[in-house]
């Protein structure tokens, strides 16, 4: 499920950054429209690096894949941001912007999924660490009567 649902997204933002960044040339004509031509060639960079490690038989670790989906979805919000503020100025369709809105708000689900999974395994982590120290005593202790480890009785019984 989620494997598909990261394929769909990726593809869906592929497609609305590809169309404004083919037509772009000619609509970033005007003064100061030329920033939402880096910000789409970012967007489709980082795109293509998810797109690359999801065919890859190396998959994306869940810190890599919060990494990434987080600067995506920065990349986005910059986009719809800098295209609703100079929608007339630069000629950017209303579609294009709804598209990125929507595409960002997919990509913000899946990025929760991939940093709620890193504090998952953070917090797994820190539970085996700490019953491996202790047993979970705050004391360090194996027992909570004598608040130690058991010991083995020395010299003659």
């Amino acid at each position: 499920m989620r494997r598909s649902l990261a394929s769909g997204v990726i593809a869906t933002m592929g497609l609305a950054a590809a169309a404004l960044l083919d037509a772009a040339p000619a609509r970033a004509q005007a003064s100061g429209c030329e920033k939402i031509q880096a910000l789409l060639q970012e967007r489709q960079s980082l795109v293509a690096s998810l797109n690359a490690a999801q065919k890859s038989k190396r998959k994306l670790t869940p810190q890599q894949a919060c990494s990434t989906m987080t600067k995506l979805v920065s990349n986005g919000a910059t986009t719809v941001k800098f295209a609703t503020d100079n929608q007339d100025w630069c000629q950017i369709p209303p579609s294009f912007i709804e598209g990125m809105k929507a595409d960002n708000q997919k990509a913000a689900g899946i990025r929760t999924q991939a940093c709620n999974a890193v504090k998952q395994q953070a917090e797994m982590m820190r539970r085996a660490q700490q019953q491996a120290q202790g047993g979970g005593n705050p004391f360090g202790g194996g027992d909570a009567i004598t608040g130690g480890g058991m010991r083995i009785p020395q010299g003659a019984l």
